[in-house]
């Protein structure tokens, strides 16, 4: 059966093709573009709390169409697979473990795993042990890598469920044990559905207002809440370094879990009925509790309804009690959020939140911690015996973020403002705290002396990026600059191995030369390379990189990137170039003008954007910059046509300016809301020969709750939604259009239907379109067959409309399915 819906599917995809694109089945790109998706990359990180073991997995970057052919169900918002009670589409998939000892450098390659995915890795926090999950067929269990011993073994014969929580257990902090989520009806006979107990599925409003997005993949039927119930249902389990195992408390719904800093105590968040077919899991109510170890409930936290009627609003919350979270720096301390405008940013009241706190053994009233005049973010704990903690806000109309350090003894009391600006504002980023284990075992702000902090950053500038290390002074409230990078290099904080920031380990790499770790000692001014990978791309090492600045017509400073093909040279002419873009929105023009890349970064080729196209000697010039800003009291979007066009203008002008675009020659690509920008610029703009739209959605009408970061529905503003939308201007659209989609893409906003639906319009108004619907693929494509089809269907679209002169190659067929 599986079969015939894979062959149904390319033959529907082939029957939409123009004559010289017919196909059936899957292709196979020229031999340079079919190399960047096989290329090694270097592998994923995770450095013990110590700071002397470097583990490094292999990374899973794609899967074979079979994976993605297997069985999984789509519930609440979630794809599943119901063989191993698991997340069905996980990133950050790895398929082999190497420990690097970070100061001797000797490796030791992790051996006798069984075949599987390896999922989800954490250091215990003395360092000495470092736990992770293989996932199977038909399990998911829990695997621990002991330091002492060099040894690693399966933990427990539990498996776990990831249905609901995306890492399926934690750390003890203090590294006795671990707490995982066991799979409680695995092995169990399935459900299946009774024709005889089908019914009508009804669903009735109450007059209230509940605005919800276009969410996907949500429950449809009775028997959808008995699978999601069959399939949700886990039980925490105790699980000693032993590995003998003992329940926790009572199966249920259990969608979060935290064991409290001295590890007395677990904080659980149970989903409870009735559940709601309008919007996921996340939303549904649910119960909040504090359980001793045993699983006995030491304090009911909050019974949170149904939230099905959140106001309309990126920072709109539900009301009561939420966003529960322990206290890092004290042993078993609780704290929360709790609306005091009903959820509704516009409503306008003194504190927006207010925070509470319960102490340990949970039996007095909650104490007001602190109140928040926008909407409550984060606080991260110092690690000074709860002297310094940073509280953060934010507020979206104005994009503002602002954050305080605060005495958590008085948290409304002396507060320091230490950063205040708008989020979108990459110039005035403070940087990332560095954290530590404090003695408990927790992660909490490196807090040195009782005053200094440190903070690392991307150091954003005129400049382009330059990595920094800063030390700040909590008494005097004032940041003094410790390192900070140095052309022709990029060169970024991992970890501190001391208190004063002299010994750091940092990723370097320049536009040559792969990323690789370095111990930097800036007391001994040495650098030691701690890691050599490897060039993933060597045929495309000639690749040059230029950092281009230049203006729209409206003063708006923009940027992109331009790369030109190995061995090209001015005396060559003018090149056709494919540009790759995504427009972001803002609410001030010199914040939408910073540059956010440095043109130090090592070259990324990478089968996901425009690059590999250098190999048939396109010029690229990548994110180009689309920025749509709302002045003078209006909105990004009611400017949006205006702006999109007159940046991508900007653009092709000052590529031709320079001389290296041919202006008749040039192609417009991108992804997602990138899609929605081609359609766009062909619809409303001449400047481009043709455009590749990935993913996209095309009619705002079918967002109409909202979408990227419009906040108004369709009923409050028709004629922005019919002005965005190019499905509503198809008939000016005068350029070929190729399109590809997943058909199963549950991202909310790109219904495959969009795509669907642009090709019919634009078929039927005689314009030149063609659609590829890629079976089993989501938002991302992941199937290596898929990708090599990607990169051929955009190399055969560039090959006949933008290098006129080429004609394209014929079909290869892909044999056999063995990736």
């Amino acid at each position: 059966m599986k079969a015939f819906k894979l062959l149904f599917a390319l033959v529907i995809g082939a029957a939409v093709c123009t004559p010289s694109f017919a196909n059936q089945g899957y292709q196979t790109p020229s031999p340079a573009l079919a190399a960047v998706v096989d290329a090694k990359l270097a592998p994923s990180s995770y450095l013990s709390n110590d700071g002397q073991w470097l583990a490094l997995f292999d990374r899973k970057r794609i899967d074979t169409l079979q994976d993605l052919a297997k069985e999984e169900l789509k519930l609440a918002g979630i794809k599943l697979n119901p063989a191993n009670f698991s997340r069905s589409r996980v990133r950050n998939k790895f398929t082999s473990l190497v420990l690097k000892h970070v100061e001797t450098g000797s490796e030791i390659v992790v051996s006798g795993l069984p075949n599987g995915i390896l999922r989800s890795p954490s250091w215990s926090s003395d360092s000495q042990y470092l736990a992770f999950v293989v996932e199977q067929a038909s399990s998911a269990n829990l695997w621990v890598y002991n330091v002492s011993t060099k040894q690693a073994r399966q933990l427990s014969d539990t498996s776990l469920n990831s249905v609901l929580t995306s890492t399926p257990y934690t750390w003890l902090p203090d590294s006795s044990a671990i707490v995982a989520n066991a799979a409680v009806n695995i092995g169990k006979a399935r459900l299946t559905n009774d024709s005889t107990q089908v019914m009508p599925v009804i669903q009735q409003s109450s007059g209230e207002k509940a605005p919800a997005r276009t969410y996907q993949n949500l429950l449809t039927s009775p028997f959808d809440e008995a699978l999601f119930k069959f399939y949700a249902q886990s039980q925490l389990t105790y699980i000693p370094l032993s590995g003998q195992g003992q329940p926790i408390g009572q199966p249920g719904l259990i969608k979060a879990f935290s064991v409290s800093p001295d590890s007395t105590n677990i904080l659980v968040g149970m989903i409870d009925e009735p559940f709601s077919y309008q919007v996921p899991f996340s939303r549904f109510a649910a119960t909040w509790q504090i359980w001793g170890m045993r699983g006995y409930t030491l304090a009911e936290l909050a019974k949170q309804p149904l939230a099905d009627n959140i106001p309309q609003g990126y920072d709109s919350v539900r009301t009561g009690r939420r966003d529960f979270q322990w206290r890092a720096d004290q042993g078993a301390e609780v704290i929360w959020a709790e609306a005091q405008d009903g959820g509704d940013m516009k409503n306008d009241v003194p504190y927006h939140d207010h925070l509470y706190s319960l102490k340990a053994p949970f039996k007095r009233d909650a104490k007001l911690f602190a109140k928040v005049e926008r909407r409550f973010d984060s606080i991260a704990w110092g690690n000074g015996n709860g002297n310094v903690a940073l509280l953060s806000e934010w507020r979206f109309s104005d994009r503002q973020k602002r954050v305080f350090v605060i005495q958590p003894r008085n948290a409304d009391k002396n507060r320091v403002l230490f950063s205040e600006r708008s989020y979108n504002d990459a110039y005035k980023d403070p940087g990332y705290p560095i954290y530590e284990k404090n003695d408990l075992g927790a992660d909490v702000l490196k807090v040195v002396g009782g005053r200094y902090l440190f903070l690392r950053g991307n150091g954003a500038s005129e400049q382009g990026n330059i990595p920094f290390l800063d030390r700040y002074d909590v008494k005097t409230n004032t940041t003094t600059r410790v390192w900070q990078s140095e052309a022709p290099y990029y060169e970024r904080v991992r970890a501190m191995l001391d208190d004063e920031g002299e010994r750091l380990i940092t990723i370097r790499e320049s536009k040559t030369e792969q990323p690789n770790f370095f111990i930097r000692d800036l007391d001994d001014k040495t650098l030691t390379q701690l890691t050599t990978f490897e060039h993933p791309y060597p045929e495309f090492k000639g690749v040059t990189k230029e950092l281009i600045r230049y203006k729209r017509d409206d003063g708006v400073e923009l940027s992109g990137t331009l790369y030109l093909p190995p061995g090209y040279d001015a005396t060559q002419g003018p090149l056709p170039v494919l540009m790759w873009a995504y427009p972001l929105e803002y609410k001030d023009k010199a914040v939408a003008s910073q540059m956010r890349e440095s043109p130090y970064e090592f070259t990324y080729i990478g089968y996901w954007g425009p690059m590999p196209y250098l190999a048939k000697g396109i010029a690229v010039f990548d994110d180009p910059k689309m920025p749509i800003v709302g002045v003078d009291g209006k909105e990004p979007n009611d400017l949006f046509r205006k702006q999109l066009v007159a940046s991508a203008k900007a653009a092709v002008d000052v590529l031709v300016e320079k001389g290296v675009a041919d202006k008749d020659k040039i192609a417009i690509a991108g992804h997602s809301y990138g899609a929605f920008m081609v359609a766009n610029l062909l619809a409303h703009s001449d400047l481009f020969k043709t455009g590749i739209a990935r993913s996209g959605a095309y009619n705002r009408t079918l967002t109409p709750f909202g979408f990227q970061g419009e906040e108004r529905d369709f009923w409050q503003a028709q004629d922005v939604y019919a002005a965005m939308s190019p499905f509503f201007h198809a008939e000016k659209i005068n350029e070929p259009m190729l399109m590809i989609h997943g058909q199963e893409d549950p991202n909310s906003g790109t219904f495959p239907m969009q795509s669907e639906r642009m090709y019919a319009a634009l078929k039927g108004l005689g314009k030149e379109a063609r659609l590829v619907m890629l079976p089993y693929e989501a938002h991302g494509y992941r199937a290596r067959k898929s990708l090599l089809h990607v990169l051929w269907e955009q190399e055969q679209w560039l090959d006949k409309y933008l290098l006129s002169d080429e004609k394209p190659e014929e079909p290869v067929a892909v044999e056999g399915d063995t990736q």
